[in-house]
């Protein structure tokens, strides 16, 4: 790859590269405002505003989404009739779970063994310093071939739609011939790889009540209705005995075609315990990629400290739900709080509230696009074919977009291979992984220009 003069160019950008992921994880830019200052998440935006600025960017500008929250946009003019690209990241964050849990703190990028560890740093800040490498290069090398389009989202993982709708309401805005999702990954570090579908989501609230007020658990318990124990049976309904999602009318046995995911090897990349089995029948592939998965991802209810002999009246939990593509997520949604309602014993009250919906998305392989990242794959990982993979995520904007812009060819790549971590405590990115899918960004683009004026 060094023999490349775009690939020498971002071998020497790394430094800065490093430095300016540093300063961008420090921002605690977490979109949940209960918990996180605001002006962290603004402190960030206005971060990448000066970037753009400073790359020669017009019409940059903070848009206000109508979730509270604010996306970066940016325009950077090509040659006259050239093609435009948009090139999406986002900037706001997980929160860092347990801090304590962190071997160094969560919002200081810091490198040990060879990789940058900090939230944020793969998912997806990294995201948005690789395309600041790809067009530096670029512009170092004969200059930037097509007009871009940066757009920096600030609330995707919370799933609350800001950015759909303001594009929505704005569609002229992200107009593009293709579109560069950075926010998937590699399915290992070194093997490049293309995600070409991504799961759906809805995320629900389910609130179960049976009594007034709590009850004195030795007065009471044993008639009286426990909230809390019908919470656990509602959850508990929405598995099979072997952990399959099981919820009422959804179809839950597609089969994955293409590259497929090794059992050992997720085994390793999700650090299951020993002796632990894993959930669900099917290949680890059709289980992450080509099906319905349920997870419970909080619970109200007393914690263990402090805890009283009560019979409780009432019980809450958040439940998400990732649809696989060719479900609509807004049938999933039905489906899913239908079975809750359903599924509630001994008559308690239930009420679901939704707080979060994202279509699932499929690309087309076959696009242009396609071959001109698979080529300037080819080189920035020599000796490797560039893969098609699926992601058990969500990105809600890639519906958002393709239905904006049905001509529009979408691409999705990014930093955040199994070792990134990415959603827990340990985040980190590949130093390797940026440069040389930065090096790919930039010859793409290259590639997808020469092809477009022949």
């Amino acid at each position: 790859m060094s023999s490349n003069p775009v690939a020498e160019t971002v071998a020497s950008l790394m430094p800065r590269a490093k430095a300016e992921l540093t300063e961008l994880v420090a921002f605690r830019s977490v979109a949940d405002f209960e918990q996180f200052p605001k002006s962290e998440s603004e402190g960030a935006a206005n971060w990448i505003v000066d970037a753009l600025t400073a790359e020669g960017f017009t019409d940059v500008a903070l848009l206000d989404t109508p979730d509270g929250t604010q996306s970066v946009y940016g325009y950077l003019p090509g040659p006259e009739g050239a093609k435009t690209v948009l090139l999406y990241a986002h900037y706001d964050v997980q929160p860092p779970l347990d801090e304590a849990g962190w071997t160094t703190p969560p919002f200081e990028l810091t490198e040990r063994d060879g990789r940058w560890y900090g939230r944020g740093a793969a998912d997806c800040k990294g995201g948005l310093i690789m395309h600041l490498l790809a067009l530096r290069a670029l512009k170092a090398n004969g200059g930037v071939p097509v007009s871009i389009k940066v757009i920096a989202e600030g609330s995707e993982e919370q799933g609350t739609g800001g950015l759909e709708r303001y594009a929505e309401a704005h569609p002229e805005l992200l107009t593009a011939d293709t579109i560069v999702i950075g926010d998937t990954g590699n399915f290992r570090v070194g093997l490049p790889t293309a995600t070409t579908t991504l799961r759906g989501m809805t995320m629900l609230r389910v609130q179960v009540d049976t009594l007034a007020g709590n009850l004195h658990s030795g007065q009471f318990g044993g008639a009286a209705p426990d909230a809390l124990a019908a919470l656990i049976r509602l959850l508990d309904s929405l598995r099979a005995e072997d952990g399959s999602t099981t919820v009422d009318g959804l179809t839950a046995d597609a089969r994955w075609e293409g590259l497929e995911y090794d059992e050992e090897q997720f085994r390793v990349d999700a650090k299951v315990l020993d002796g632990v089995e894993l959930i669900g029948d099917g290949s680890v592939a059709d289980r992450l990629w080509a099906r319905p998965a349920v997870t419970v991802v909080g619970i109200d209810c007393p914690p263990v400290v402090g805890a009283t002999p009560s019979v409780q009246a009432g019980a809450r939990a958040q439940i998400s739900l990732r649809v696989p593509p060719g479900v609509d997520a807004a049938e999933a949604t039905k489906l899913l709080t239908a079975h809750l309602e359903a599924h509630v014993p001994w008559g308690a009250r239930v009420s679901v509230e939704q707080v979060g919906q994202g279509q699932p998305f499929r690309a087309d392989t076959t696009s242009p696009a396609y071959q001109a990242m698979a080529d300037a794959m080819a080189v920035a990982y020599p000796g490797e074919t560039m893969q098609y993979a699926g992601q058990g995520g969500s990105i809600p904007l890639c519906n958002t977009l393709a239905g904006l812009y049905p001509e529009a060819e979408i691409l999705l790549i990014g930093l955040s291979e199994p070792e990134a971590q990415i959603h827990a405590v340990n985040e980190s990115v590949s130093p390797e992984e940026l440069e040389r899918l930065s090096v790919a960004e930039a010859l793409f683009l290259n590639n997808y220009a020469a092809n477009s004026a022949g």
